[in-house]
């Protein structure tokens, strides 16, 4: 492991602190992947074009907590800097299309030439080969050719994206994160680094494991809106009150069904299984009508002594001013963006959430001289455009 902090500015806390990465530019899964390392206590380092230097980002919340340095890549300079801190790190990951770290020079061979137990991660929508592999796509696509958008959206209607939540950044960022980490714990081990090949497609269908059981037990039908989780089932829903705002409800155990009946003064018919598919439709047009009886704030009233998994729907707003939100912080407002907090959370080794999102190139001349460039290479580098 990278002996981060001796030779270079103190690295964050966190339970990942000691490691190194380099960042290869690259937008949503890959800068997602930056911040939980960073969060986790990796000393990152990203890389973005020069043009860009100097940029304010701090909305770009994804890029908290790195070092910024600007870069040619395509020049042979700007290569030998990429090459000089990669043999510095654990990690180094990029977001380009396959072949394109190649081309440039900054490829696994490359960087594991200078440093044998580089692990080096690559993040893409199709994966490293296979017949989609070259073309373009985001989020909707991907999740669409693994099923899981199909299965998004209300009875009878069309798929409905989840934001780019479930491609991008669960199953993307989020498992390129547990790929490099567990490459390098691994490489600690064998004293070889390996690369790490990230693919949205595989991680959303990682992500559709329970699904994809309950389909071959025949308790998903394929059909959308018409299953357990995703509104078909009355007792697992979203239902509008009487001032137009929303609750989410979702007391499928027995005990929760009970409280959440006699919470909307209604009975469980004798005879009924309410488990049963047939039953649902029916059964959610008593539940529509209950609802829209009362306010959201008066349901939220009736339900708060009850133990029957009823929660309103928050704007992003009202979760920040939520009381839970206070007490658990997972919303925190930095230099006036708001940022979620760190997660997961662990009770010795701190984890870092909101904090400063670096102008683009503000590490620049500090990284430089880390890895041995003086004050007149790196006025030279600028002088021809391969720093910004």
């Amino acid at each position: 492991m990278s002996t981060a902090g001796t030779d270079h500015a103190t690295p964050p806390p966190g339970p990942l602190n000691g490691l190194r990465a380099l960042e290869l530019g690259g937008i949503g899964p890959g800068p997602f992947c930056g911040m939980l390392l960073a969060d986790l206590g990796v000393e990152v380092i990203r890389v973005e074009r020069p043009a860009d230097a100097g940029t304010e980002q701090r909305e770009e919340v994804l890029n908290r907590g790195r070092r910024s340095l600007t870069l040619d890549l395509k020049s042979d300079s700007g290569r030998e800097i990429a090459l000089d801190i990669a043999a510095r790190c654990d990690i180094v990951f990029e977001g380009f299309r396959p072949g394109v770290a190649e081309r440039l020079g900054v490829g696994p061979h490359d960087c594991a030439a200078r440093n044998l137990r580089i692990v080096y991660g690559r993040m893409t929508g199709w994966g490293q080969d296979g017949p989609l592999s070259s073309l373009a796509g985001h989020d909707i696509n991907y999740i669409a050719m693994t099923g899981a958008l199909d299965a998004i959206g209300e009875r009878g209607g069309p798929p409905v994206a989840p934001l780019n939540l479930l491609g991008d950044f669960g199953g993307g960022g989020a498992y390129l994160a547990l790929g490099l980490i567990s490459a390098v714990w691994e490489a600690a081990r064998s004293g070889h680094g390996q690369v790490v090949d990230a693919a949205i497609v595989d991680g959303t269908s990682s992500l559709m494991a329970m699904l994809l059981g309950m389909r071959s037990t025949g308790r998903w039908e394929g059909r959308r809106g018409e299953n357990l989780l995703d509104g078909g089932a009355h007792f697992y829903g979203v239902y509008e009150s009487a001032d137009g705002r929303y609750l989410a409800a979702g007391p499928i155990e027995p005990q929760f069904y009970a409280q959440f009946l006699e919470a909307l003064g209604l009975e469980d018919p004798p005879g009924i299984d309410r488990l049963s598919p047939a039953q649902w439709q029916r059964l959610r047009g008593e539940v529509e009508r209950a609802f829209l009886g009362r306010t959201r704030e008066e349901w939220l009233e009736i339900f708060s002594t009850r133990d029957a998994c009823v929660t309103p729907v928050l704007t992003i707003e009202e979760a920040r001013d939520h009381p839970h939100n206070h007490a658990r912080g997972y919303l925190q407002e930095h230099e006036g963006v708001l940022q979620p907090g760190a997660a997961p959370r662990f009770s010795r080794s701190q984890a870092q959430g909101a904090r400063s999102v670096p102008h683009i190139g503000e590490h620049t001349d500090e990284v430089l001289r880390w890895i041995g460039r003086t004050d007149s290479q790196i006025d030279a580098l600028r002088s021809s455009g391969v720093i910004g």
